[in-house]
């Protein structure tokens, strides 16, 4: 069996392979086998890969099934003990695996990790999709150190320590893939978007530990497939994240927190009709809430096993205040500034 399989996920995305994948090689192949999973591209990945990239794996998907069930169908055709589940816009960097593959070989209890997550423009400040490791708020919302919400903090060594956390981003995550399988996967239902948060949550209910290692370092450019002001990944965000809620909060706290997120889903639509004038956002959350609605009985027997393998009530990288607050109201908006 392989020690470590790097899976990279592509859907016509021959210019982010052309340009990133060069590093990947360069400075993983000592320690990992490079797979490309491809989502059935209709642009010339395949023949890219076959000319310039023989050295790497290719895994076909007869169809674009989306980042979710995209990574379990081509990660079930892979035998090993390490997944890393890497983006195509990933710069990697000289010794990167070295520090998560040792700190995972001598802490069997840590399910998964991920590197220090860094911009490729602007090379001294976080990356939005997942910084120095992420956690959530009472009401869901998700933060990294240095990252809350929009504010991005430079990266100034600050957040130089393993951390255990709740959730390490799908843009570079290493997980056990005992792990992976053992708790199925990632939801191939939410398509994209929260995925990963989903997962790691899952996994932290179980008893295991994420950790981000930040000794290695990455730079992720962003954004690739769909932009951030696109009304479809504000859609699937809105509904994939009340969806992870549903089925991951402990009983006590699910009733309270989704009327609150009733209120503050509806405020934040409104809020970005009248003071942003969006109108596609606007109508991509009131899309989410109907879509959850009306799909929130498929994840009735979900939430019951979840809530049946959970291990502790309390995880303590899910705070207990609201981050919206500690933003607006307290103006703290780093990390390290937070109750």
């Amino acid at each position: 069996m392989e020690k470590l399989a790097i899976v990279i996920l592509n859907w016509n995305g021959a210019k982010m392979l052309r340009q990133y994948l060069p590093s990947v090689l360069q400075y993983s192949r000592e320690e990992a086998t490079v797979y490309v999973a491809d989502n059935a591209s209709t642009d010339d990945s395949l023949q890219l890969l076959r000319a310039q990239f023989p050295e790497v794996r290719t895994v076909l998907l007869d169809r674009n099934w989306g980042f979710a069930d995209g990574y379990n169908k081509a990660l079930a055709q892979i035998e090993t003990e390490y997944y890393l589940l890497l983006n195509s816009d990933i710069e990697v960097t000289h010794h990167w695996l070295t520090p998560m593959l040792e700190f995972m070989d001598s802490h069997t209890d840590v399910a998964a990790c991920q590197p220090k997550l860094l911009s490729i423009f602007d090379r001294d400040r976080f990356e939005y999709a997942g910084a120095s490791g992420g956690y959530l708020d009472r009401f869901g919302y998700p933060f990294c150190r240095g990252r809350i919400f929009d504010t991005i903090e430079q990266d100034n060594g600050q957040y130089d320590y393993r951390s255990e956390v709740l959730w390490a981003t799908g843009a570079a995550l290493l997980v056990r893939a005992r792990i992976y399988k053992e708790v199925g996967g990632l939801d191939g239902r939410f398509f994209a978007h929260n995925e990963e948060i989903d997962l790691c949550w899952r996994m932290r209910i179980r008893g295991y530990k994420v950790f981000c290692i930040p000794e290695s370092v990455v730079y992720h450019v962003g954004g690739g497939t769909l932009p951030k002001s696109n009304p479809m990944k504000t859609f699937l965000n809105f509904r994939n994240n009340l969806t992870m809620l549903y089925k991951c909060l402990p009983e006590q706290e699910l009733g309270y927190v989704m009327r609150m997120r009733w209120v503050l889903d509806y405020v934040a639509a409104w809020e970005m009709l009248l003071l942003k004038h969006n109108w596609g956002d606007f109508c991509a959350v009131y899309r989410a809430r109907h879509a959850f609605r009306k799909w929130k009985k498929e994840f009735a027997a979900d939430r019951q096993a979840i809530q049946s393998s959970r291990k502790s009530e309390k995880i303590p990288e899910q705070r207990m205040f609201s981050l919206l607050w500690q933003y607006y109201v307290k103006g703290r908006k780093r990390f390290s500034d937070l109750p």
